[in-house]
């Protein structure tokens, strides 16, 4: 230690023995949110900062430590964000205003300064999201969105001569198929390839490859562009995010250039974000400013109103510039409007790969719901926070399983400031599933407590296949053709949907005549073979209306 590092030690001993304080520093935990995220504040900065003297402090010990911590100098006090303990979080401002260490209800945590960052934290932005700024903002950013350049060709099934050629745009790789949208589009391009050589347009995400090989086994071509990393507020442009996300030049390139060497002569673009690279048919999986109206009228913030303002700008003229656009149900096609061409092409199910299975004895329910998807991160909330309560003690043996996709606490914290999903014994949190099928003989019930939902459900229709009774909400049975009581059974508040699930855990019969009912109702009705064919018959109108 050199001489000057000892002088300086030896000034601020004697200056903060002067004022009556011990020279050196602790850190004060303040407890200000829910207890459980604040125990492991706690624990996570003791692992942080070994080597200082540490104090918890709560609402009930804080007026004795309040006077313990005068001969203290406070080092370091980490926060908890939220909306309790604000008299407490208001003391620790005061005594350390500079050395705040604030937490959120995802345990990220920052330190608190005057800047913008440390604002945004401060109301509840996530952290990887606190230093995005605008593409107008006027001084240098922190973080900058970036487009990748290229493009990526795969040969797939040979071309014949015989058969035409079709284009689909799809805003990622259809396999493997781990939610309703890939679930989709991969059986509607298998039967569009029965008659015609397809070849597929897709973004993908990251640096890893998708697996290719099982959809070009009937697709002729593959063209592969990487995602642009969207780097901005969502609040901030005028079109909607998403559409951002997905503007690219390669993309637009690769599509032109293709044009002429594969010469596919109509083009179908799946989903509304990606309607603005044109083309023949859009396909509109769900009426998107149907949702986000629904989301609105429910939260009634200004981020929600905004959100539907943005989108129904977006959408309507959208929707307007194609020859046809595809609907997933007779509601969808009226949300619309008579002005728009559209046809009514509904979700499917593969009734050769999901066939009934026996029931197990047990009490075991399923949801799934890949988090990729905001309102199945929305139905979670709903259903653990208000149905599960009126259930767990009734029912102690009854556990429920969750599909929520692969990372899907990336998908929650970018929807949404809730807190992270807590831990439950009960309640088993899966990634990606190859294959669900087994989830659906295992269980006894399938759960879908959607509160905001658009376009029809795929997961519904594979319940209904495999022969398993659904507790469903009116939005997350919609356009299906079910009746309630005897294809399903629908409750839209806590407690209706609550009482169904106890009713039909309760009466084996009751669950199994409804189990068969529905899927009577699937046989008759939601055959990808036969959906399939409403598919390639409207391209052979579209193509020869176009002759």
């Amino acid at each position: 230690m050199s001489l000057k590092h000892r002088l300086r030690q030896c000034l601020k001993q004697w200056i903060f023995r002067l004022l009556g304080k011990d020279p050196e520093a602790v850190v004060v935990t303040f407890c200000t949110g829910d207890a459980a995220l604040c125990q492991r504040m706690a624990d996570e900065v003791r692992a942080l900062v070994p080597e200082r003297r540490h104090f918890v402090a709560t609402v009930e010990n804080w007026p004795a430590m309040r006077r313990e911590l005068r001969k203290y100098r406070i080092g370091q006090a980490p926060v908890m964000l939220g909306d309790t303990g604000s008299a407490l979080r208001r003391a620790a401002y005061r005594l350390a205003p500079r050395k705040i260490l604030a937490y959120n209800s995802r345990l990220e945590r920052h330190h608190l300064r005057f800047d913008l960052a440390s604002f945004l934290f401060w109301r509840g932005v996530p952290l990887d999201r606190i230093y995005l700024r605008p593409w107008w903002w006027p001084w240098t950013k922190r973080e900058q969105s970036v487009t990748p350049v290229g493009y990526r060709v795969l040969q797939g099934r040979g071309c014949s001569p015989d058969r035409r050629r079709i284009a689909v745009l799809s805003p990622y790789f259809p396999f493997p198929l781990s939610h309703g949208g890939a679930v989709r589009i991969y059986h509607l391009l298998r039967e569009i390839a029965s008659e015609f050589d397809v070849e597929l347009f897709a973004f993908t995400d990251g640096d890893e490859d998708p697996d290719t090989a099982p959809v070009l086994e009937f697709c002729a071509r593959a063209v592969l562009v990487r995602k642009r990393r969207y780097r901005e507020p969502r609040w901030s442009s005028i079109a909607p995010p998403e559409v951002h996300e997905f503007l690219s030049p390669s993309m637009e390139k690769a599509i032109a250039q293709e044009r002429r060497a594969f010469g596919f002569q109509l083009m179908q673009v799946e989903y509304t974000h990606l309607a603005a690279y044109g083309g023949d048919v859009l396909v509109e999986h769900d009426v998107t400013f149907d949702l986000f109206g629904q989301i609105a009228r429910r939260e009634r913030t200004f981020t929600a109103h905004w959100d539907y303002f943005r989108w129904r700008r977006y959408e309507t003229p959208a929707v307007s510039r194609y020859r046809r656009v595809v609907v997933m149900s007779a509601k969808d096609a009226t949300l619309l409007g008579p002005k728009i061409p559209s046809t009514v092409i509904e979700n499917g199910v593969d009734l050769e790969r999901f066939q009934p299975q026996p029931e197990q004895a047990g009490q075991q329910l399923l949801f799934i719901g890949s988090f990729r998807h905001f309102p199945n991160v929305s139905a979670y909330r709903f259903f653990t926070e208000r149905v599960w309560p009126l259930l767990r003690d009734k029912f102690p043996q009854t556990t429920l399983t969750v599909v929520c996709g692969p990372d899907h606490l990336t998908y929650w914290r970018a929807f949404t400031d809730w807190p992270e999903p807590a831990p439950d014994p009960r309640i088993r949190m899966l990634g990606f599933v190859s294959d669900v099928r087994p989830l659906y003989v295992d269980a006894n019930l399938v759960l879908v407590p959607t509160t905001v939902s658009a376009g029809t459900n795929v997961k519904v229709l594979e319940a209904m296949a495999m022969q398993r009774a659904v507790v469903s909400t009116v939005s997350g049975c919609a356009g299906l053709g079910l009746t309630h009581g005897h294809s399903v059974w629908v409750g839209d508040t806590p407690e209706a949907f609550a009482a169904g699930i106890a009713t039909l855990l309760v009466d084996p019969e009751r669950r199994a005549q409804i189990a068969r009912a529905a899927y009577d109702h699937a046989v008759r009705n939601f055959d990808w073979r036969a959906i399939g064919e409403k598919q390639r018959a409207l391209l052979r109108e579209l193509m020869k209306a176009g002759l």
